[in-house]
């Protein structure tokens, strides 16, 4: 096929050329031929009339002898390169000046007519039979007050204009040899320059679209095509690990529900078949209570990024006291806090705080960070809650001073089913999903959230709002 193309290609290129040729040689040709014919035409009338007006009427009066006029008409006949005759009314030659050499000069024309051209102001032709070629001949007459006195006859080979015309046509047909090997330039350039890497592209989308998205383009240029090229190949790469991360979701996701059924399913039989006595069937109904409780989490945290994923998630803004929320939120772990000695601390820039954002959507914001910063925290430690304004925007910060998150792990925090290998002794009630919904909901409110960490330290996370004026 590619072969093909090349070939039709070429043959098109032999037909333009071909084209180009045959036009110029006929319709081109002609054009000029009568471009040059007119405008010599004119010029000569232009010098006939002159002549007849001004010079020949002293012949016709007598007060010019024939020799003197004779001279006259031969210099007039190397300017014009022409062949004058000189009549009376009735069509008698009485001078005649030649230099073609193809024509046999009459003592009377016959069938003289001086309007034999018409309206035109020459004809072409033998003149009568007097030429043994074709000339272009105009009859201007030599008039004297009102009378016609006789005629000036003007004789022009039509072969002197072929001459001119022949001299351009040569410069024509070099102008044309040149612009066709340039235009075949131009079509190797477009073959170099676009065909070769628009098919590398069309490969690559054949690649792309049988699954291979190992294939990159070999394109480098600066240009269009190279900016097109670095686009396909940046496609190729995120598809790449939008596949990876796809198989590594399914597989996270496979895990995490096989587990917990797997102990359910265990459970459940060894009750079932008196496997485990009456005495302890509350102690592992209350573990498979348990892992009921992680399906459910993981459940739910996995229908809140697919309402992301699938961009179906609809903020409900509204004002309201984020001060408020902080202090509800905060209570809810005095269970949790309490059984660790662990003391939630409040710093409020003020005694209300109001914010326009997704109620519910930030109090899962803070719900998850507070239940983070506990779980990882050190016994007997602090878990501090902060608020700042800071011009139209508000920043929260949830700290603990707990585990703290090793440095090659903070960029991957944000990752679902992500657990660093420190949580995992201390997370085993968690679904990996918590940090992934956090960071979605703060981007959905178009707002940043940032982590600070030291490995044994603690761990700072923060995030902007929105401030609103008031409640409303």
């Amino acid at each position: 096929m590619h072969s093909n193309l090349y070939l039709k290609f070429i043959i098109l290129y032999i037909i333009f050329g071909f084209l180009s040729l045959f036009t110029a040689a006929t319709l081109g040709a002609q054009l000029i031929l009568d471009t040059i014919r007119d405008e010599d035409a004119s010029r000569l009338y232009r010098e006939a009339t002159i002549l007849a007006t001004d010079y020949l009427t002293d012949y016709y009066s007598k007060e010019t002898s024939a020799s003197s006029t004779r001279a006259m008409l031969n210099g007039v006949n190397v300017y014009l390169e022409a062949d004058l005759w000189l009549t009376d009314t009735e069509g008698n030659v009485l001078l005649s000046v030649s230099s073609s050499g193809s024509a046999i000069v009459p003592e009377q024309i016959r069938d003289f007519d001086p309007a034999e051209s018409g309206g035109e102001q020459y004809l072409t032709g033998d003149y009568h039979g007097y030429y043994s070629e074709e000339v272009l001949t105009m009859i201007v007459p030599v008039t004297e007050g009102f009378s016609t006195k006789g005629y000036l006859i003007v004789h022009k080979p039509v072969s002197y204009f072929e001459d001119q015309q022949h001299s351009i046509m040569h410069s024509v047909y070099i102008t044309l040899a040149v612009i066709y090997l340039l235009s075949f330039t131009i079509f190797l350039g477009i073959h170099l320059i676009i065909y070769l890497p628009l098919r590398k592209i069309t490969e690559a989308a054949k690649q792309y679209a049988s699954g291979n998205l190992d294939y990159e383009i070999p394109v480098n240029s600066q240009d269009e095509i190279g900016y097109l090229s670095a686009s396909l190949n940046y496609m190729s790469a995120h598809l790449k690990d939008m596949e990876n991360y796809q198989k590594k979701f399914v597989a996270n996701v496979s895990h995490d529900f096989r587990s917990p059924l797997t102990s359910i399913k265990g459970y459940v039989e060894a009750i079932a078949d008196g496997t485990i006595p009456v005495e302890l069937q509350s102690k592992y109904l209350g573990i498979i209570l348990f892992e009921t409780e992680r399906l459910t989490d993981l459940t739910r945290d996995l229908l809140t990024l697919n309402e992301f994923d699938t961009k179906e998630l609809l903020l409900n803004k509204e004002s309201f006291d984020l001060h408020e929320m902080i202090k509800q939120v905060a209570a809810s772990f005095e269970g949790a806090c309490t059984s660790r000695k662990i003391s939630i601390e409040l710093l409020l820039a003020s005694r209300v705080l109001y914010v326009h954002a997704d109620h519910s959507k930030i109090q899962q914001v803070l719900y998850n960070l507070l239940d983070n910063a506990i779980k990882f925290s050190n016994p007997q430690s602090t878990v501090t809650v902060e608020t700042t304004e800071r011009g139209e925007k508000v920043f929260v910060s949830v700290k603990d001073y707990g585990i703290g998150i090793p440095k090659e792990d903070l960029s991957k925090i944000w990752e679902r089913f992500y657990k660093s290998d420190l949580s995992r002794g201390k997370d085993k009630k968690g679904t990996g999903l918590g940090l992934s919904i956090v960071r979605e909901i703060i981007q959905a409110h178009n707002e940043n959230i940032n982590v600070i960490s030291t490995e044994g330290v603690g761990t700072e996370f923060i995030f902007s709002l929105p401030k609103s004026d008031s409640g409303k």
